[in-house]
């Protein structure tokens, strides 16, 4: 029953959330049949897949996922990792792009339940905020400028932003745009954007139904040459186990991971805010095995990579929306859609699609924080430009992993580079302060208490060595005894556990004792099991249990700090 939250929602439904359920889900279905389409052909698959991609998903999601309200389908910001990875293997078979997105989500499946069994589900969080808002920054570019060449009704071969968005601009000055299919794709845009801060009107169904409406009523698709859906297969999914050749495998791999970092770090980040608003608690890795098991049951059924939406999970919860019968109701209102009236949609213009992505890819940018960030701190929002630079310029699949190897850069910089301090007491305050912050501070003749602020590793020992030599050297007195307050050091290695040695010895020869304080059971705990504890002498379980003693075992009292200005 852990592994299955569905189960036990189901147990403990009430028959009075019924009507709520069923009304959410049916509008829920009217956003997404237009949206899946849309997303599809953005990521380089034909548009029934988008369907075929919702249906069984909703489903799979139901039963494993935690959250009682998120809505998983194809997304918007997977369509740029998708389509990086589809569009250079599939080589224009659309029945190999097919193949191609199906194994991706197959493999991002794997990967999201690998790491929910694993309890790892923190990985998200290791990219910071400034350098999430740069690939986003750079996947909405993507996406959006994708969407150009169908907006304006004709066609390029991708090559990345920048190239793609000139090859746009030499096509519309070369006289192959559309002009009807753009202003249906616009009027489309318009719509959408207009009708978006209302969130009880469904701006995006009524804008797809009337630009589909113009177009088969005055049959633009003939007279116009404007590009349509057409009709659609008729029938549901069926179970087909995608393979490509292993000399291309590794991409997929590679993309297939991609997509698992980005769809877990939207849809965790959702999960919690709606997790908030409902008063619920939902497990982070729970909700990495429901996204594993709505992608794997994707990929086995003829879809693609699908995430969580911030556009359609809004819409379930403001149509009432209690629990996710509202997801199963939507999937199965889409199955009989395909089942009954395939042919809905055949005049649905492919600018419309294109207008659909592109209102999706304006919401993900992020400018504001930003501004907010360049205010307080410049150096994270310049990572976040080098990320968005990197997607723009390399490609999504690139980008990201500069996303990840910056990140990565970034933690270790913090860890290589930390704060430290020696310390002294101040008059009229409590505890020991940095003498850099409060020069009149007190020192204890021959006594040096410092502070490291960062755990110890490999990155960082050998800095540690060279402060607190520095530390020493530059004792006002000469020194006796130096005391790591070490309550900021929640680990250590081996490299820094023998570096600590040497550092004992060394000192222990200059005639200076090494001592501890404060330091954590744990790490008493990797000293001792390094074989390097009782090098150490007494560990202080305070600071001020380490100055008490040093003063009584010498006989001294405080004297402030020489003055070495001159």
């Amino acid at each position: 029953m852990r592994w299955l939250p569905g189960l036990q929602t189901a147990r403990r439904y009430e028959a009075a959330w019924f009507p709520n359920d069923l009304m959410a889900g049916l509008v829920l279905t009217t956003m997404l049949v237009p949206v899946g389409i849309a997303y599809a052909v953005a990521s380089g698959v034909p548009g029934i897949y988008g369907l075929y991609a919702t249906i069984v998903p909703l489903l799979a999601y139901a039963l494993f996922g935690p959250s009682r309200i998120l809505v998983l389908g194809p997304d918007s910001s997977l369509a740029a990792v998708i389509l990086a990875v589809v569009l250079p293997l599939s080589a224009g078979d659309p029945a190999r792009a097919v193949v191609v997105a199906s194994l991706m989500a197959v493999v991002s499946g794997l990967v999201c339940i690998l790491i929910g069994v694993l309890r790892l589900g923190f990985v998200t969080e290791l990219l910071s905020k400034p350098i999430r808002y740069g690939y986003m920054n750079g996947i909405a570019l993507t996406v959006l400028v994708s969407q150009l060449p169908k907006l304006f009704g004709f066609s390029i071969d991708s090559a990345g932003p920048l190239r793609d968005l000139a090859n746009t601009w030499r096509g519309i000055a070369g006289g192959q745009a559309n002009w009807t299919a753009f202003a249906v794709g616009a009027g489309t845009l318009v719509l959408i954007l207009l009708l978006k801060p209302y969130k009880r009107i469904p701006g995006l169904l009524i804008a797809v139904v009337a630009a589909t409406f113009v177009v088969g009523a005055f049959a633009l698709d003939d007279s116009a040459g404007v590009k349509v859906l057409g009709q659609l297969p008729q029938g549901l999914p069926s179970f087909a186990l995608p393979w490509i050749e292993p000399a291309h495998l590794a991409q997929v791999v590679i993309g297939g991971c991609a997509v698992a970092m980005v769809a877990f770090a939207d849809t965790s980040v959702l999960s919690r805010t709606y997790a908030a608003k409902t008063g619920t608690v939902v497990d982070p890795n729970q909700e990495m095995i429901g996204l594993g098991a709505a992608n794997l049951a994707a990929g086995l059924f003829q879809g693609f990579p699908i995430s969580s939406s911030s556009s359609r999970t809004p819409v379930a919860e403001a149509a009432g929306a209690r629990t996710q019968l509202t997801g199963v109701v939507g999937a199965v209102a889409v199955a009989l859609l395909l089942l009954f009236a395939p042919n809905l949609l055949e005049h649905l213009p492919s600018s419309a699609l294109a207008a659909v992505v592109i209102a999706a890819a304006i919401g993900l940018f992020e400018f504001a924080d930003l501004r907010r960030i360049y205010r307080i701190q410049q150096w994270e929002f310049w990572l976040s430009v080098a990320c968005f630079v990197g997607v723009a310029v390399l490609g999504v699949i690139h980008g990201i992993g500069i996303a990840i190897a910056i990140a990565v850069i970034e933690f270790l910089w913090d860890g290589w580079r930390p704060h430290y301090a020696v310390m002294g007491r101040v008059e009229g305050i409590r505890g020991f302060h940095d003498i850099r912050r409060y020069p009149q501070a007190q020192l204890v003749p021959g006594l040096i208490l410092f502070r490291w602020d960062a755990p110890l590793f490999f990155a960082n020992a050998e800095l540690f060595h060279q402060r607190v030599l520095e530390a020493v050297a530059q004792s006002p007195t000469p020194a006796r005894r130096i005391v790591v307050a070490a309550e900021p050091v929640t680990s250590i290695d081996v490299t820094s556990a023998d570096m600590l040695a040497e550092l004992e010895r060394s000192l222990g020869e200059a005639g200076v004792e090494f001592r501890f304080a404060e330091l954590k059971d744990p790490v008493k705990d990797k000293l001792q099991r390094f074989e390097v504890l009782e090098q150490f002498g007494p560990i202080y379980p305070t600071i001020g249990a380490a100055v008490d003693a040093y003063l009584q075992e010498q006989s001294l009292d405080w004297q402030a700090p020489e003055d070495d200005s001159d």
